[in-house]
């Protein structure tokens, strides 16, 4: 099936999101968050307190509609970006409508690139979450359509960050973060990791993406997740379940910019192009 150019301006129709406590618990869970200090996420006795990288999960409740419009290959569908905004707190439950347009359809001659759009409301329609998911199409292009406009390169600074996180994943961390809804086989089978070249299934991109959220809750946001507004990053590189992440951060004019590696790769970026907007 070759990718439709007409699917550009798309828009899937409203779908229905609810989630519970167990939800925002098994998210913080999967991307790393302990006991130790991070209670407040895990236990629904606490509220429990939800992440704000979890504003991700709603906003792919649409996503399959939108990939299905496209028309695209899904075996060359790589995700290679991902922008999160949340404009009030997420509540340890509700219940969300959820749209999505194909808001960017790209043509690099060998490669295509699309861009999603997905909004979140809730049952008042307030906007509470706007996401921007970008993918790479690496088997779709050549359709004719527009060059992608540049993108921000976003520089870390040469100087020592303001604050540094060093943790290790669990080996087992990809099955589990799966239980949010990404059933993808290449975080967990190995002969299907091996099929698309990969020594072994690979960690989400949005695993590290939450993990990283963490960190900015703790080091920029003084450990309040209502503070986090804006979070973007490019996934550049893999994460493999067992090594470990290591995000550095640095305040710089009215943002925090991120850099996130692997203590394995340190000089190789796994999370490029990242910044933060706070409250």
């Amino acid at each position: 099936m070759a990718i439709d150019p007409e699917s550009l301006g798309y828009e899937a129709p409203p779908i229905e999101f609810n989630y519970g406590w167990r939800d925002t618990v098994i998210y913080a869970l999967g991307v790393g968050a302990s006991a130790d200090d991070e209670l407040d996420y895990l236990y629904e006795g606490r509220g429990p307190k939800v992440l704000p990288t979890f504003g991700t999960i709603p906003t792919f409740a649409v996503f399959d509609a939108l990939v299905d419009r496209l028309g695209c290959d899904r075996s060359g569908m790589v995700h290679h970006s991902q922008q999160m905004e949340i404009f009030a707190p997420l509540r340890p439950s509700g219940r969300l409508r959820v749209i999505g347009r194909v808001s960017g359809l790209y043509d690099l001659k060998r490669l295509a690139m699309s861009v999603f759009a997905i909004e979140a409301f809730d049952e008042n329609d307030a906007l509470i979450i706007r996401g921007e998911v970008t993918l790479v199409l690496r088997n779709d292009g050549g359709f004719g359509g527009a060059r992608p406009p540049k993108t921000e390169r976003v520089a870390l600074p040469d100087r020592k960050p303001d604050f540094e996180t060093n943790e290790k994943v669990a080996p087992t961390q990809a099955l589990l973060y799966r239980l949010n809804g990404d059933y993808n086989p290449l975080h967990a089978d190995p002969q299907f990791a091996s099929g698309v070249g990969f020594e072994k299934p690979i960690l989400h991109g949005l695993c590290t993406y939450g993990y990283a959220g963490r960190a900015l809750v703790r080091g920029a946001c003084a450990g309040d997740p209502n503070k986090l507004a804006t979070f973007r990053g490019q996934f550049s590189n893999p994460v493999f379940p067992g090594e470990t992440l290591i995000v550095r951060s640095w305040d710089e004019a009215g943002r925090v910019v991120l850099g996130v590696s692997t203590a394995e790769r340190p000089a190789q970026l796994c999370l490029s192009n990242a910044y933060a907007v706070l409250r």
